[in-house]
């Protein structure tokens, strides 16, 4: 890759995201997130974590700075292991990038709570 090239990706916006199931003291595998930029209505990624509660790839790779809503499906999730009427059902997050920086979203989730924070 050229000097030229790593610029180009270097000034991109990058977002990667994990989710930790204290409920249960896990990794929240299998867990479904939409992301949105903007105002859309329709997410630009979608994505299910893996079994470290991470995804294998960024949501976001090479995209624009601005406004980004990610939406976790923490109901769907809860539903599937078992867990009645969870009270949470999709846990929006929503961020601001700017051109170049790469974020990373931590989510801690319970049927109940939830927590965010931005990683490393």
């Amino acid at each position: 890759m050229s000097v030229t090239d790593y610029r180009e990706v270097a000034i991109m916006a990058t977002l990667t995201t994990h989710v930790l199931d204290q409920h249960g003291g896990l990794p929240a595998a299998g867990l479904h997130i939409d992301l949105f930029a903007h105002e859309a209505t329709t997410p630009c990624a979608h994505a299910v974590t893996d079994t470290s509660g991470g995804l294998a790839a960024p949501l976001l790779e090479a995209g624009e700075g601005g406004h980004y809503t990610l939406r976790f499906h923490v109901r769907d999730y809860f539903l599937a292991r078992g867990v009645d009427s969870p009270f949470l059902d999709r846990v929006p997050v929503t961020i601001t990038l700017t051109h170049g920086q790469c974020a990373h979203v931590g989510l801690l989730i319970t049927p109940w709570a939830y927590s965010v924070y931005r990683g490393s």
